[in-house]
């Protein structure tokens, strides 16, 4: 996976394959996917995504117990 974040324009990328894509929904007005030939996700770029609170990308790990 890629994840790129343009930030002059608030735009974030998350690059899942390689694979041509031949078809994209938005599934809101800001947030549109890309599917391959088998109907697999090959991108998800989100629009405002600073703005809307989806970057910086926070992932939390569990405690080591």
């Amino acid at each position: 996976m890629q994840t790129t974040y343009y930030e002059d324009d608030d735009i974030l990328v998350l690059k899942l394959s390689d694979k041509p894509i031949v078809r994209e929904t938005s599934q809101d007005w800001n947030i549109n996917v890309s599917y391959d030939a088998e109907g697999g996700i090959v991108e998800v770029v989100v629009l405002e995504a600073k703005a809307t609170g989806l970057y910086p990308i926070r992932v939390d790990h569990p405690k080591a117990a």
